[in-house]
């Protein structure tokens, strides 16, 4: 399930997060074209080449092992409580799952996971497999994002951008999946349909056993994803009442798909010796 943690978001443009410099010109954003790019001092107990994103003062890697993983699901058990949600722990992520991390120096402050769709099926399925399954049965290739975690205190449209951003460039580039699927509390469905372009899978509200909360099911098809890239993307336009202006535009962003190829090609963490 995703939470976000402002119910009521109002970004600061003079926030730490934000990419306009002490001379009032907007920074530019720094890809990790190669494997030294990154900074060791930036990011805690980082190998230089798993940095996939540096953006203004934060930087986003992917979590790559049982450490990582552990820092992650434990952000994730701070913001969910601070709303009174149950989390369940889990030592590692699955194989057929992508976990992002953002950090502002070495403070973990964002997460979100990408899962794709296997044998053992989505998250959702528990509460909206007949749904789900309408879209299977179509030979679409569905996935779903989850835990979505990022520390109020550094909130941000360029944060919270870049992670669906870096989670559509691993399911739509590199998977070449069709539809994401997400789980959210009723309260925040609004945000997800004004600013990403979600629409809700019928009306009702269902129990999630997982947190101990109501959830629906959103769905984004990813063609009209790549429309909004298409003529949204590096603007940066703050009155947009979107996140897409955010996002790398298509150049940059099959820059960045190369980068975690690359990454995920050179990870020595195995996750099946985890499995059996």
């Amino acid at each position: 399930m995703l939470l976000r943690n402002d119910e009521s978001p109002r970004f600061n443009r003079t926030h730490p997060f934000s990419s306009t410099g002490t001379n009032g010109n907007r920074t530019a954003l720094r890809l990790m074209p190669t494997p030294h790019a990154c900074p060791r001092e930036g990011l805690r107990n980082e190998t230089p080449d798993q940095c996939v994103l540096r953006r203004g003062d934060y930087s986003i890697r992917l979590a790559d092992s049982p450490e990582r993983s552990s820092e992650v699901s434990a952000l994730v058990k701070r913001m969910y409580s601070w709303r009174g949600y149950n989390t369940e722990q889990t030592a590692v992520s699955p194989p057929n799952q992508t976990t992002l991390e953002a950090f502002s120096g070495e403070d973990l402050v964002g997460t979100l996971s990408l899962r794709l769709d296997s044998e053992h099926g989505l998250l959702a399925d528990e509460l909206y497999e007949e749904k789900i399954s309408t879209f299977r049965a179509k030979d679409r290739k569905v996935c779903e994002l989850s835990k979505l975690a990022i520390d109020p205190q550094f909130s941000s449209k360029e944060l919270l951008a870049s992670l669906f951003n870096l989670a559509y460039i691993c399911g739509r580039i590199i998977h070449r999946a069709t539809d994401f699927f997400i789980e959210v509390n009723p309260r925040h469905t609004g945000y997800y349909k004004r600013m990403l372009g979600f629409h809700q899978l019928g009306g009702e509200a269902r129990n999630c056993q997982r947190v101990n909360a109501p959830a629906v099911l959103l769905h984004l098809e990813l063609d009209y994803v790549d429309a909004q890239v298409s003529s949204l993307a590096g603007s940066r336009e703050p009155r947009e009442r979107s996140l897409y202006p955010y996002f790398l535009p298509e150049h940059e962003e099959k820059k960045v798909a190369k980068r975690i190829k690359h990454i995920n090609k050179t990870t020595a963490f195995d996750f099946a010796a985890l499995y059996g």
